[in-house]
C-alpha cells in the first residue's frame, strides 16, 4: 500500500514529551500512546485530505453547484461511517479486552460477528441510495443544478457503503490488537488510491462528480480486500505480519457476541448518526442563505475533518489501551492512561488548529474555481470558528475513548445529541431567521416555524460550530471523572483468562 514516514510520529512525541517535562503526563505513556495514535492520525489526515481533495477537484472542474451537490450527498454517505462506526465501536471494545486477556478464540468470534453485522445493516442502505438518489437530495434543497449533481454522486457512491463499513471494522480489529501502523498503511493507501483514481476519472475521463464517486467506491473495495487477505492469512505481501489471524471458517453464530456488539455499538452508531443526521437540517437551513454559503460550509467541513484527525488517533488509542488494561484487570492503570491521553489530545488539537488558522485563506482558496469566488471569504470565517471549536473536540473525544472501551457508550451518544440538536441546530436556525421568517424543507411537508428571535445572520453558524463540541466535552469529561465506566466494563470482559 503506502509507507508513510516517521516525522508524523516525531511531531506527536514532541508534543507529548513537552507535556511530560512539565509533569502533565507520564513519559512512558507518551511513548505507548504515540506509537498507537500517530498512525491513526496520519490515516485521518490522509482520508480527510482525500475528501477535501475530492471537493476541491469537483469545484475546480465543475463549479460551485457541484460542490453544493456533493455537500448535500455528504450526510447520506456519512451513514456508511455512522453505521459501520457503530459496529466498529463494539469491535474495538471486544477485541482489545480479549487481546489483553489473550482470549484469542473469543477474539475471532468477535471479528466474524462484526463482519456479518456490518454487511447486514449496510446493504439495504446501499440499495436505497441506488434507487432513489434524486428524491433524497431534493429533501435538502430546491437548487435544481445542485440536486442533479448530488443525485449523480449519491447513486454511485452508495455502492461503497458496505465496503466503507467493513473498512472501519478491519481497522478497529488491528488497532484493538495494538497494531495501528498496519491499519494506517492499508487505509492511508486506500486514501492515496482514491485521490489518484478520482483525479483520473474527473479530469482524465471528464466524469465530474460521478468520477469522484467511482474513485471513492473503488478505493474502499481495495482497502477491504487488503484487510480480508491480511486477517485471514495473518500477513499481507508488502506489509508483513498481522498481529492475529482469523479463521474465516469459524462459527458465525454466536448470539452472546452479537448481543454485546449491539449493546456497545448501538450507542456508538447513534452518536455517529447524530453528526450525520444533524447535517440534514443544517444544510436545509444554510440553503436559505444561498448556494455560496452552502458551498462555503461544505469546504469548511472538509477542513474541519482534517483538523479533527487527532481524534482518530487518541480516541482509538484510548479505547485500545484502556480496554487492554481493563481486560488485564488493572482499572487504576486504565484510568491513568485515559487521563494522560485526554491532555495529550487537547495539546495536539491546539497545534493543528493554530496552523490551520494561520493558513486559512490560502487553504480555502484551493477549493474554488476562482480564488475571488464569493464563497471563499464566507468559508474562511467558518474555518476560524471551526479552529476554536475543534480544540474542545480533544476533550470530548479523549473522554469518550475510555467510555467506549468499557462499554459505557450511552453517555457519549446523549452528549452529542444534546450538543447538536438542542444547541447547535437551534443556533444556526436563529441565524437563518434573518433571511426568512419560516424555513421549509424542500420536497417535504416539514416547515421550521417562525418565532420572534433576533437576527444574527452567520453568527448563528459560527456559534453552532462551537456548541457542537463544548456541550459533549463537558458531559463526557464529567462521566469519565465519575469512574462509573470501570464498573460497567466488568460485564464485557472475557469469560476466561486464556483461550487458544
Amino acid at each position: 500500500m503506502v509507507n508513510l514516514p516517521n516525522p508524523f510520529r516525531a511531531l506527536i512525541l514532541y508534543i507529548g514529551f513537552a507535556l511530560a517535562r512539565v509533569g502533565l503526563i507520564d513519559r512512558h505513556r507518551v511513548v505507548r500512546t504515540a506509537d498507537l495514535a500517530w498512525p491513526r492520525i496520519v490515516t485521518g489526515v490522509a482520508r480527510m485530505s482525500k475528501n477535501a481533495v475530492d471537493v476541491a477537484m469537483v469545484g475546480v472542474a465543475v463549479g460551485t453547484s457541484a460542490v453544493a451537490g456533493v455537500g448535500f450527498a455528504g450526510p447520506y454517505w456519512g451513514l456508511a461511517f455512522a453505521l459501520g462506526g457503530g459496529v466498529a465501536g463494539g469491535t474495538i471494545a471486544l477485541v482489545s479486552q480479549r487481546f489483553g486477556a489473550e482470549a484469542y478464540g473469543e477474539l475471532g468470534d468477535a471479528v466474524r460477528a462484526s463482519v456479518v453485522l456490518a454487511v447486514a445493516i449496510t446493504i439495504p442502505v446501499s440499495a436505497i441510495f441506488w434507487t432513489a438518489p434524486t428524491r433524497l437530495i431534493r429533501v435538502l434543497s430546491s437548487n435544481e443544478a445542485a440536486i442533479a449533481f448530488g443525485a449523480d454522486y449519491l447513486r454511485i457512491v452508495g455502492l461503497g457503503v458496505p465496503f466503507a463499513a467493513l473498512n472501519l471494522v478491519g481497522s478497529r480489529v488491528l488497532v484493538g490488537c495494538d497494531d495501528a501502523y498496519t491499519a494506517m498503511q492499508v487505509r492511508a493507501g486506500g486514501a492515496v488510491a482514491n485521490i489518484v483514481l478520482s483525479a483520473a476519472f474527473i479530469f482524465g475521463l471528464g466524469w465530474g462528480v460521478e468520477g469522484a464517486a467511482v474513485g471513492t467506491v473503488l478505493s474502499n473495495v481495495l482497502a477491504v480486500a487488503a484487510f480480508a487477505v491480511g486477517l485471514v492469512r495473518g500477513r499481507l505481501p508488502g506489509l508483513g505480519a498481522f498481529p492475529i489471524a482469523i479463521d474465516p471458517l469459524g462459527s458465525y453464530r454466536n448470539p452472546d457476541m452479537f448481543r454485546d456488539l449491539v449493546e456497545i455499538g448501538l450507542p456508538v452508531g447513534a452518536r455517529n448518526l447524530v453528526w450525520t443526521v444533524a447535517e440534514f437540517p443544517m444544510l436545509a437551513i444554510l440553503d436559505v442563505f444561498g448556494e455560496n454559503t452552502v458551498a462555503a460550509f461544505v469546504i469548511a467541513r472538509r477542513i474541519w475533518g482534517i483538523m479533527n484527525a487527532p481524534g482518530w488517533g487518541f480516541g482509538l488509542a484510548s479505547s485500545s489501551l484502556v480496554g487492554q488494561e481493563l481486560g488485564g484487570e488493572d482499572p487504576a492503570e486504565a484510568e491513568a492512561y485515559a487521563t494522560d491521553i485526554i491532555r495529550f489530545s487537547v495539546a495536539t488539537y491546539v497545534v493543528f488548529a493554530a496552523v490551520t488558522a494561520v493558513f486559512a485563506t490560502d487553504i480555502v482558496a484551493l477549493f474554488a474555481e476562482n480564488p475571488q469566488s464569493p464563497e471563499v471569504p464566507i468559508a474562511v470565517t467558518f474555518v476560524y470558528a471551526a479552529c476554536v471549536a475543534v480544540v474542545f473536540q480533544g476533550v470530548s473525544g479523549g473522554a469518550a475513548g475510555p467510555l467506549d472501551a468499557a462499554g459505557d457508550t450511552k453517555i457519549p451518544f446523549a452528549s452529542q445529541f444534546l450538543g447538536m440538536f438542542c444547541v447547535s441546530i437551534p443556533l444556526a436556525y436563529v441565524g437563518a431567521y434573518e433571511a426568512t421568517p419560516a424555513i421549509g424543507v424542500p420536497g417535504t411537508a416539514l416547515t421550521l416555524p417562525s418565532v420572534a428571535l433576533p437576527a444574527i445572520g452567520l453568527w448563528g453558524v459560527y456559534l453552532a460550530f462551537v456548541a457542537e463540541t463544548t456541550i459533549p466535552a463537558a458531559i463526557n469529561y464529567w462521566r469519565f471523572r465519575s469512574g462509573k465506566w470501570k464498573a460497567i466494563s466488568e460485564a464485557y470482559r472475557p469469560d476466561a483468562p486464556a483461550d487458544d
